[in-house]
């Protein structure tokens, strides 16, 4: 039986985006099914155990500790246990220092991703391949679940990740912030978002959901709420530990919510997701996987932005959620009178992965991403294509050094 490791070190959204390469490394190529290892932040140990449940866990202190001696000592035990353990292959997804020095347990011949050799850090051609195309993020041809999906050796169909979304009869949850404040509606905006979607579904009933931090912006939502929407509406924020998350979840009708960690839960379980997606949130490289999901993109020239920098027009791209034309159909009112600056996308699967598909307004990224996306079905030999319309494209993301070099893998500033 071959037997995995998938180092994944980032956050809530990240764990279930990694899903469709656990679930390629599981399957049976006919020597029976692998043996996955997981190696994650402690605090998402219980979501694993719900979202992951044949997958081995080895649980970290990966955030919260200030130095490299801490984290050595925190995890000395479980580095420990990791490092006897006879693993086929190893992937390590996150370009991170502390990753980076785990990937230093294993025979560098069997680390994929991002690893280090000679105390070098050193890159994958895919990984460089993908640096290479999010310098123009607006034309990014892959969803992240698929990028790393990609590196395993038989990547499972993109069917077979996620379950087709259906309403459960729970009615409209609501997420009420993501981790950046950028990312997320105003209260008096998510609002009146609310009461749209609100009056779109018949008046069902309303959960908000969020983490204690956002006790108090739950408070201020509610009190914005009146008539109806309010009688049908329960606070549930920073009341629900990860069990009670995919239970309620699980049950919704809809979630509303910013590109967050409860989206790609929601994506996981088969729930339907409204998600809006502006700044630095970019549907196509984190957009909920799978048919069924709606997903609200504000696009201004500046979009996506980097959010490490600051907002130099007071982040304009939130107008679009307040235009009363938007509002009207949210609130399943439609016409041809499109609001400015925002794209209605659809969640679509192909041979490569999840797309999304604009059923208001245009995206004029799409021909340069259709050319992207047909370079890497080429590369992994999924779908029989009509030749590239745009040779820049592949000229944009392969180098001479791809094919010239005796190994695929090199330093990271090797673009």
């Amino acid at each position: 039986m071959a037997k995995y490791l998938v180092i994944q070190l980032a956050r809530f959204g990240d764990l279930l985006q990694t899903k469709r390469l656990i679930l390629s490394l599981q399957q049976d190529l006919g020597q029976g099914a692998a043996e996955v290892h997981l190696c994650i932040d402690s605090s998402l140990s219980a979501l694993a155990a719900h979202v992951y449940p044949d997958v081995k866990v080895h649980a970290i202190k990966a955030h919260g500790t200030s130095t490299a001696e801490e984290v050595l000592f925190a995890n000395l035990t479980v580095f420990s246990a990791m490092q006897a353990e006879k693993y086929d292959a190893v992937y390590n997804l996150n370009f991170s220092g502390l990753s980076f020095a785990i990937a230093t347990l294993f025979d560098p011949e069997t680390v994929h991703g991002y690893r280090s050799e000679g105390g070098q850090p050193l890159k994958d051609q895919w990984m460089r391949l993908a640096f290479r195309w999010t310098r123009n993020r607006r034309t990014s041809p892959l969803n992240l679940m698929d990028f790393w999906g990609l590196l395993a050796p038989a990547p499972i169909v993109p069917e077979a990740v996620n379950p087709i979304a259906m309403r459960k009869g729970g009615g409209l949850g609501v997420v009420l912030a993501g981790r950046n404040s950028r990312r997320s509606l105003p209260v008096d905006m998510l609002a009146d978002c609310v009461q749209a979607v609100f009056e779109a579904h018949g008046g069902p009933k309303v959960t908000l959901l969020g983490t204690k931090a956002e006790a108090q912006l739950g408070s201020q939502l509610m009190r914005k709420f009146s008539g109806p929407l309010l009688q049908r509406t329960e606070n549930l924020v920073g009341r629900t530990d990860f069990s009670g998350l995919i239970d309620t979840v699980g049950g919704l009708d809809v979630l509303l919510t910013p590109d967050t960690g409860t989206m790609h839960l929601a994506a996981h379980l088969g729930t339907p997701v409204q998600a809006f997606f502006l700044s630095s949130a970019w549907a196509h490289e984190t957009g909920p996987y799978g048919l069924g999901h709606r997903i609200w993109q504000a696009v201004l020239p500046c979009s996506p932005c980097l959010e490490s920098r600051p907002c130099p027009i007071d982040t304009q791209c939130l107008n679009a959620f307040a235009d009363p034309k938007y509002l009207r159909i949210l609130a399943g009112k439609f016409d041809d009178d499109y609001p400015a600056n925002i794209i209605g996308l659809v969640s679509m699967l192909d041979a490569v992965g999840v797309t999304y598909m604009p059923v208001f307004g245009l995206d004029d990224g799409t021909p340069q991403r259709k050319d992207q996306r047909g370079l890497v079905a080429e590369r992994f030999g999924l779908m029989e294509l009509a030749p590239v319309a745009d040779n820049t494209q592949a000229a944009s993301l392969y180098q001479e050094s791809d094919w010239m070099l005796s190994h695929e893998r090199t330093a990271p500033g090797d673009e």
